[in-house]
């Protein structure tokens, strides 16, 4: 088997403002927020290319599941 690379995962401190500016500046396809139902799963996937897609999560989210706390975010 080939390794290859299917998502691309980034944390982000607004997950409204990140969709927003992926969706409409950057004019790349969602479905918009899904996992709203469940109390750390918001997320919101964008389509790069055949078999890679972008993973946007709120970083408290991603701290959460890597039990760590969320620091500050970083300025690179």
């Amino acid at each position: 088997m080939k390794p290859r690379i299917s998502v691309i995962t980034l944390g982000v401190a607004d997950l409204d403002r990140a969709v927003a500016f992926y969706r409409d500046g950057l004019g790349l396809k969602t479905d918009g927020i899904v996992g709203t139902e469940f109390e750390h799963g918001a997320v919101a996937f964008f389509d790069l290319q055949a078999g890679l897609r972008l993973a946007l999560w709120p970083r408290a989210s991603l701290a959460r599941d890597a039990g760590l706390a969320a620091g500050p975010p970083s300025t690179t």
